[in-house]
């Protein structure tokens, strides 16, 4: 008799391997939905700068680097060129305005010299043998003008004498209008020959005050030429130190070239490069602080104000000018200060205000202040959290959004983090 077999209720062994297919799926699903997929790195605690995020004062300024250098500075140019024969003063030597730095010849010159005297002489020659012409010339005119005068009283006196016997019946009438003929031509050529003496005089006159303005030229121009021999001695033009001096015995020099410079040292003022993103902020009137040793070994604050900003950018930096704030008590010694020294200056860009502060360092690199590693309570780990920085200043970034202070940061370098999230102590 057949036995009925009965089917086994419960899960066959079969079924397993899609039992555990689907488990893994659902946690895979609950992991993808529910889980942390932030990368983790794990790193030394000490391995790292750890800083405290606060509220303080938030000071607008920049350090810059300037040097100490004469407020005035004077070229050595010679009006005159030529070689070189003597080098009467050295550099660093202190000089008087008037004193003689460099000497120099010049053939050419002298030869210019010598022409213009020439030519003045023979010009003071044909003046003076253009006067005594004249003067002949004004004396023959002037016996001519008397034999004239005495012709016409003559003449004056027949006619007279005519004009009584012509009446009396005693000469004929052809006499006497012949003798009144004469006198009056007589007296025209004399008002003739008067107007022509006036011409002569004005006309000398003209020629003569034309040759002596032109002989005053010639004279004025020797007086030049040899006041250009003269300039042939380059002196200095200011009370000062001979900064520099290049020229040798020897040198052809040109009319106009820099050959050196004069360093007035009656003052000082500070030059300055400042990096190229601050050039909208840097303006004249800004000041700066900064802390310079004297020679004496003692070391004084000074403050500055720009006066003059300069609009060109070389190398990604433009230059300022400093003068110092005389308005500030104690820094009469600033003239003491020495030439080429360097001056490591505070440059104020604004005025301090309260802000959400971490100090600078070198996470900026990686991150460019837009992100950063933020500690959570316990320590334990650091969370990668977006940040804006504003304004920064050597010391410390001024943080706009992100942070709130009591919070901690790493602020070390994020060289070795790579694109991980999350930090793990």
């Amino acid at each position: 008799m057949d036995r009925v077999i009965e089917r086994k209720r419960g899960i066959k062994r079969k079924h397993i391997p899609y039992i555990v297919g689907a488990t893994l799926f659902v946690i895979l699903l609950l992991w993808v939905i529910f889980g942390n997929h932030a990368s983790t790195v794990k790193v030394n605690r000490e391995m790292v700068t750890i800083s405290d995020v606060t509220r303080g004062e938030f000071k607008d300024y920049i350090r810059i680097n300037g040097m100490v250098v004469p407020v005035q500075v004077v070229r050595i140019s010679p009006e005159e060129g030529g070689i070189v024969t003597e080098k009467v003063a050295e550099e660093g030597q202190s000089l008087k305005k008037g004193d003689v730095i460099v000497r120099l010849s010049n053939s050419n010159l002298d030869l210019q010299i010598l022409n213009a005297e020439a030519e003045l002489a023979e010009k003071q020659n044909m003046l003076r043998n253009t006067q005594v012409a004249m003067q002949q010339d004004k004396l023959s005119n002037e016996t001519e003008n008397a034999s004239l005068d005495v012709d016409v009283k003559r003449k004056h006196r027949a006619f007279q004498q005519n004009e009584r016997l012509y009446s009396e019946k005693l000469i004929s009438r052809e006499t006497y209008l012949q003798s009144k003929e004469d006198y009056e031509l007589a007296k025209k050529k004399q008002g003739l020959v008067s107007e022509r003496l006036k011409q002569d005089a004005l006309y000398r006159k003209v020629q003569m005050e034309q040759m002596e303005d032109n002989l005053d030229n010639m004279r004025k121009n020797v007086i030049l030429v040899r006041e250009r021999k003269g300039k042939l001695e380059v002196r200095s033009n200011i009370d000062g130190e001979l900064g520099l001096l290049d020229v040798e015995l020897g040198q052809s020099i040109s009319a106009g070239q820099t050959i050196g410079q004069i360093n007035d040292l009656s003052s000082f003022k500070v030059e300055a490069m400042v990096d190229e993103i601050y050039i909208d902020r840097v303006r004249v009137g800004l000041t700066a602080t900064a802390t310079i040793r004297l020679p004496q070994g003692k070391e004084r604050e000074y403050t500055f104000i720009i006066r003059k900003v300069y609009p060109e950018v070389r190398n990604g930096k433009f230059k300022v000018d400093m003068k110092l704030d005389r308005s500030v008590a104690g820094q009469d010694d600033w003239n003491d200060a020495r030439v080429g020294a360097t001056v490591y200056l505070n440059l104020e860009l604004g005025k301090p205000e309260q802000a959400v502060l971490i100090p600078r360092s070198s996470f900026f690199q990686t991150t460019g202040g837009n992100w950063i590693f933020v500690l959570d309570k316990d320590g334990s780990k650091a969370y990668r959290r977006n940040i804006r920085i504003g304004r920064q200043n050597p010391l410390y970034y001024e943080v706009i959004e992100g942070l709130e202070p009591g919070e901690r940061v790493i602020t070390s370098s994020y060289d070795s983090f790579k694109d991980n999230e999350i930090i793990k102590f």
